[in-house]
């Protein structure tokens, strides 16, 4: 693999992964129709409390070299789009690794692209943009990595050696699609009803909408995942929410953050996706649902405003 990884998705994830690689190995891909040019430069405010200037090349497509791997780090509903506009000038063999949150988009882009090596990734660790040009880390964790297809998976070894080069904790999964349910979960039982609260991650617990109804979402959830053959029991679905709440209790979930900038939300492809998936199956799930078009709602709102 050669030197050069890009990145699509100049937001906080991006910025911050663009950040943890050795300087001079990111650059970010601009949007065709952009005239960005030269270095994004920003401030990334580390886990331990300093702040670092960092500066990484905007690379307009093709670039003049194999890049080792693209990382798209888009909102989930953005990322099929971005690469379907990009990807004739992107060489056929490089590895692309998906960072999106929810379910059903790593799907969209492997059924679109299926001769790519196409790898989805689900973390832990906790990036914010609370200014333009600011970046914060704000939560240590851990990444993991596996092949969406059988080229995916033949490349997981040198994106898995790539991406450990950022000193974060990277791992390599056998069954990605598991991790990426895992994560659905903490999503769908964290992210509508910070968002609509207006609240933390620890404060959910003493929310009243909260406790009235995150039962119902892990039953659904469950339903759901065990038809799907990924075992599940309700009760420890909730214990795994409150547990990532309390962990992660000052940050802002990325949904709260979308809703607060006026931005849209994720919420279709979380519990928007439980919604859809149990609805082809016959099966009951009124909470998601509910969730899905409250934030819709309250995000409607603010546009006709």
């Amino acid at each position: 693999m050669s030197k050069g990884c890009l990145i699509l998705g100049a937001g906080s994830l991006g910025r911050f992964w663009a950040a943890s690689l050795a300087p001079g190995v990111a650059n970010f891909v601009p949007r065709p129709e952009s005239m960005l040019s030269g270095q994004c430069e920003y401030l990334l405010q580390t886990f331990q409390g300093s702040s670092v200037t960092v500066s990484v090349p905007w690379q307009p497509l093709p670039a003049p070299y194999t890049p080792s791997a693209l990382l798209v780090t888009t909102k989930a509903m953005h990322a099929l789009p971005a690469l379907t506009r990009i990807a004739a000038s992107l060489p056929d063999a490089t590895p692309i690794v998906l960072f999106q949150n929810g379910m059903g988009s790593q799907q969209a882009v492997a059924s679109m692209f299926p001769e790519r090596p196409i790898l989805a990734a689900t973390t832990t660790e906790a990036a914010n943009r609370p200014q333009p040009d600011v970046v914060v880390h704000a939560g240590r964790g851990v990444t993991w990595i596996g092949g969406l297809n059988a080229t995916g998976k033949q490349a997981l070894t040198p994106v898995v050696e790539l991406l450990s080069r950022s000193h974060l904790q990277i791992r390599a999964a056998t069954d990605i699609t598991s991790g990426l349910w895992q994560k659905l979960v903490i999503n769908a039982g964290i992210n509508p009803f910070t968002a609509l609260l207006d609240c933390p991650n620890g404060q959910l617990r003493d929310q009243t909408f909260f406790l009235r109804h995150i039962d119902a979402v892990c039953e659904e959830l469950a339903q759901l995942m065990n038809h799907e053959g990924i075992p599940a029991d309700a009760k420890n679905l909730r214990v795994d929410i409150e547990t990532v709440a309390q962990a992660t209790a000052s940050n802002t979930s990325s949904m709260r953050a979308d809703v607060q900038m006026g931005r849209p939300t994720e919420i279709d492809f979380i519990n928007g996706y439980v919604a859809r998936q149990s609805a082809a199956l016959n099966l009951p799930a009124p909470v998601n649902r509910m969730l899905t078009e409250r934030v819709h709602s309250i995000t409607n709102t603010q546009q006709r405003g």
